[in-house]
């Protein structure tokens, strides 16, 4: 990392139909289809939408082999109707589906933690996408990592990495470098501690494989765009990422502006400000710089408060450096930046993306978003959100809420909106909604309640990691959430 000034990580050129990321390319911004992959029409009408949106790489999921080969269908459709989007078949538990998907799509995402190395699939993998010339994205989740790894690593960002590593050495024994990696999680800390990881890791070994960037079962409204900022811009600010997607609990297409606002606001990023004491921070192991136990938002108490504003297009970088070079290295300190946009979902992004990262770092102790054209109230709700995003303080009830896919069997949204009326006004407890088991077990680890789909029309409830109500019908599966949160004596 430059601390001093902004430097697009230098990556390899990887071709996904006729998009080019890594390589100089400018970043670019993807979605996921939520449709039945089976259900070609459906499924091209929402590839349709996300383009249109000016998402031009798509994925969509691969679970068995039927939907693996109805791809051919999609991919026929969409040249049939012009719309020129690059197609990324998304694989979990079958290397079969894997080998049929390759011979219709640009790319294959698969997920070390359900893929095998001990048969050779991955080997066979690579000689048909070299055939083709289809890309590969080796897509590590917190939530699924191998047993071996997890055994050895624990669910930590380094056995996230190395499960990636593993994979990627083998890419690169077989001289094949359209290869892009994702080190996604659904808390911002572990997923960038991951990627900063990672690179360390890639370097050591002379890789300069492309980073798809995301966060993770983020949520929807204002606070999934917030938690997706503060993680994507953290890496975004120092020159890390080739792609990116916003995942939304949402319309797909919704997840293209967020993502492009992202990746426009970061195209570049001006000035040099030097750092005196870079020993004094650690970007892949949190510490809390100061003995601030809670962070504030800018009108609580903030008496002993050094108050640090940006004036530079490059705030993350200005503002570190300043906290960096304080003559006394532990003095509190409240960052703060001017946005005159009239949108809130504007603001929301740049402020969790500009000052996001310097709270998700342990520098500073409070935040202050000067919003002229805003309300006062609203912006202090942004506030709490960047704080709750970078994981040092949670005062509203955070849901881990998957986008969905044609893995999903229910309305997530709609279910989505129903839960959060009925348990937004808690405080302090993290809620799992999530689409099926793949991956929701696993990346709502952290949370004290989860909603999982477990059939059509049948929903699992967990406490933590425990089942404790498997296969229920889902009209009543949120009185029975709510029920063991009153048990618990969590309904506060």
């Amino acid at each position: 990392m430059e601390l001093s000034r902004f430097r697009r990580r230098p990556s390899c050129e990887v071709r996904i139909g006729r998009m080019k990321i890594g390589g100089g390319h400018p970043v670019a911004v993807q979605s996921m289809t939520n449709s039945d992959t089976n259900d070609t029409e459906a499924s091209v009408a929402q590839i349709g939408r996300i383009a249109a949106a000016g998402g031009h790489i798509v994925r969509l999921t691969a679970q068995g082999q039927r939907e693996a080969r109805n791809l051919q269908n999609i991919a026929r459709r969409i040249r049939e109707e012009g719309i020129d989007a690059a197609l990324v078949a998304d694989i979990h538990f079958l290397p079969e589906a894997a080998a049929v998907a390759a011979q219709y799509v640009d790319k294959v995402r698969i997920n070390p933690g359900n893929y095998r190395l001990d048969r050779g699939d991955l080997e066979a993998l690579i000689a048909q996408c070299r055939e083709r010339g289809v890309a590969l994205r080796i897509g590590v989740n917190h939530g699924s990592l191998a047993k071996r790894i997890f055994d050895q690593w624990g669910d930590t960002p380094q056995g996230m990495v190395a499960s990636a590593m593993e994979f990627l050495r083998i890419c690169q024994q077989h001289d094949f470098d359209q290869v892009v990696v994702s080190m996604k999680s659904s808390n911002t800390r572990v997923m960038v501690a991951a990627y900063r990881l990672l690179i360390g890791a890639m370097e050591a070994e002379g890789m300069r494989y492309p980073l798809h960037l995301g966060v993770t079962e983020a949520g929807n409204g204002i606070e999934g765009r917030v938690k997706s900022a503060v993680g994507i811009g953290a890496l975004l600010a120092d020159g890390i990422g080739d792609t990116i997607r916003v995942s939304l609990t949402e319309a797909p297409e919704n997840e293209i502006p967020v993502a492009q606002l992202l990746a426009d606001h970061f195209v570049t990023r001006p000035g040099e400000f030097e750092v005196l004491h870079p020993e004094r921070y650690s970007p892949t192991e949190f510490r809390r710089r100061s003995k601030v136990a809670v962070p504030i938002v800018h009108d609580e108490p903030s008496e002993g408060f050094r108050i640090l504003e940006a004036r530079s297009d490059n705030p993350t970088a200005e503002l570190r450096a300043a906290i960096l070079n304080l003559e006394q290295p532990d003095e509190p300190v409240m960052v703060k930046r001017r946005y005159n946009d009239s949108s809130l979902e504007h603001v929301a992004v740049k402020a969790a993306a500009d000052l996001g990262p310097l709270l998700l770092d342990g520098l500073a102790d409070g935040i202050w978003i000067d919003a002229p054209h805003l309300p006062a109230e609203a912006i202090r709700n942004v506030e709490l959100m960047i704080l709750q995003a970078a994981r040092v303080r949670f005062s509203h009830t955070e849901y881990i809420a998957c986008p969905s896919c044609g893995r999903t069997l229910y309305d997530i949204e709609g279910t989505l909106a129903t839960i959060k009326a009925r348990t937004s006004h808690l405080k302090n407890l993290k809620i799992g909604v999530m689409g099926c088991i793949v991956n929701g077990p696993g990346e709502m680890a952290d949370a004290d309640y989860g909603y999982v789909g477990a059939g059509p029309g049948r929903i699992t409830l967990y406490r933590g990691h425990e089942i404790v109500a498997r296969n229920i019908p889902q009209e009543e599966a949120l009185d029975r959430l709510v029920d063991l949160i009153r048990a618990d004596g969590k309904w506060l």
